[in-house]
């Protein structure tokens, strides 16, 4: 972070040290550097000896991994991570949690503040150093009620050690009418409230130190000075618009095709359409350009819509393989539509490599509520898409012995059989949360009980295989929930 967000930085780390109060709240819209400046802030925080940063929690509901969007998995998490740092509430955090050490997840978040939390942060009372914790973009989890109560408990949070929570999110109406948002008790910071022409600085400083520290061999004068002013006024005070035009124009290791994509980001910046935000219109130009009628076949764009509405849908990281094992489409073709969506989807190098996500949440936005006709995505298509996927995967390979286990009698082995693949595993994992956040109406009551009924023992098996058999209870409760399962 660069020009006035050190300033901010620089502001955080003197609230840290000298205010009284114990909640930081720093609020703003999509795509507006928040992250950016709470990983700055850690990395600043970690390095300063007169700090304790006891913990961090980065939320995403697109980072291909449910637990960053469970709101129970942040307290026992920021937990983790202080008592890694001090035995002293290491101790009291075990006092609290006999005999039941796995009771931390499921409590209450109000229930895990208050014993995870304050009462072992209660030995740390000589410690000197305030102890810091962030938590960026809460609005980026899944459940309102855990997180109104999480928000509660932390606004009435009371330790004799100096405990400060810096927490970041959009302005959402839950956090609007939370007691985080009160002037009086915390502080609070407005993104937007900065000088816009400050904010347009740090912008510009940020595509030219990104455009210069990946010279080409054949030219470095690929850009010019005007350009970067030109790319930065474009961005309105958008950090994921830059990011994802640099994104975009240094895909290409050509100095002449970098050259070409510059200008054409710039002209087609210039000419968008006016009641568009820069970054939906940004949006627009890299998936109309992915999705173009001249370059792309209908089939095309059907695989693409279906990748992009999976990736955003997913709930743990998939490789290229994986999803296209579960979308019935060979690698190298699903591959090929991905390529042309770098500037929006991290795609690993490696197609049996997981990590396909969303560089930023606000492409779902865009992709549900804004985007033009022929590429929007329904909110619900790529849970409908893995919830067939996954049941007609485990139908196909769900067998016995699907472990090549070479008895019972032994114990599973740790590392994991060639025939539980990456697809399957994920199959047998999310296949109940896919069907059960579909709209009411849907209906999946045969192809469940063909599955289930039928190969109940062989799903418990690769259940086993992956060190996941103790969620299959509750997975079963939710199915049974919804369809007649055993009768």
């Amino acid at each position: 972070m660069l020009g006035t967000r050190v300033g901010v930085l620089n502001m955080f780390i003197d609230w840290v040290k000298k205010d009284p109060k114990g909640i930081f709240w720093l609020v703003g819209m999509a795509g507006t550097g928040k992250t950016s400046v709470a990983v700055t802030l850690c990395r600043m925080l970690q390095a300063d000896p007169t700090v304790l940063l006891g913990g961090t929690f980065f939320c995403s509901h697109t980072a291909s991994n449910e637990a960053r969007s469970e709101v129970r998995r942040i307290v026992p998490t920021l937990v983790t991570l202080l008592a890694n740092r001090s035995s002293l509430f290491a101790t009291g955090v075990v006092a609290e949690l006999k005999p039941d050490f796995g009771a931390a997840a499921s409590m209450p978040p109000g229930d895990q503040v208050r014993i995870l939390l304050q009462k072992p942060l209660a030995a740390l009372i000589s410690e000197k150093r305030p102890i810091a914790f962030v938590i960026d973009a809460l609005d980026e989890t899944s459940n309102e009620r855990d997180l109104s109560a999480l928000l509660a408990a932390v606004a009435t949070f009371s330790s004799p050690a100096r405990v400060k929570f810096i927490l970041t999110s959009r302005p959402e109406t839950q956090f609007l009418g939370s007691p985080i948002s009160d002037q009086a008790q915390n502080d609070i910071l407005h993104l937007h409230t900065i000088n816009p022409k400050e904010v347009t600085q740090d912008i510009r400083l940020y595509i030219d130190r990104m455009f210069a520290q990946d010279p080409l061999d054949d030219s470095e004068d690929w850009y010019l000075e005007s350009d970067v002013h030109a790319l930065a006024n474009i961005a309105n005070g958008l950090f994921i618009f830059a990011a994802t035009a640099i994104a975009y124009i240094t895909d290409s290791k050509s100095a002449y095709y970098r050259t070409l994509r510059l200008s054409t980001v710039l002209t087609a910046m210039n000419n968008s359409k006016p009641f568009m935000t820069p970054l939906d219109n940004m949006y627009e130009f890299v998936l109309t350009r992915a999705s173009s009628t001249t370059k792309v076949e209908p089939m095309e764009l059907e695989v693409t819509l279906q990748a992009l509405a999976c990736i955003l849908a997913a709930r743990m990281p998939l490789s290229v393989d994986a999803l296209a094992e579960l979308l019935g489409h060979r690698p190298d073709v699903l591959m090929d539509s991905l390529r042309r969506l770098h500037a929006v989807i991290h795609v690993p190098e490696e197609l049996d490599q997981p990590g396909l996500r969303a560089l930023h949440a606000s492409l779902g936005d865009y992709l549900f509520e804004r985007a033009a006709p022929n590429i929007r995505i329904t909110s619900s298509l790529g849970d409908e898409l893995f919830a067939h996927s996954c049941l007609k995967l485990m139908e196909k390979k769900l067998r016995f012995n699907v472990a090549q286990s070479r008895s019972s009698y032994e114990a599973n082995s740790p590392i994991k059989p060639d025939s539980i693949t990456l697809s399957l595993e994920y199959a047998c994992l999310q296949w109940v949360y896919h069907v059960s956040s579909l709209p009411e109406g849907s209906t999946f009551d045969s192809d469940i009980n063909t599955v289930i009924r039928s190969r109940f023992l062989f799903w418990l098996e690769v259940m086993s295989v992956i060190g996941q058999v103790q969620r299959a209870a509750a997975m079963l409760n939710i199915a049974a929930s919804m369809v007649n399962l055993f009768n």
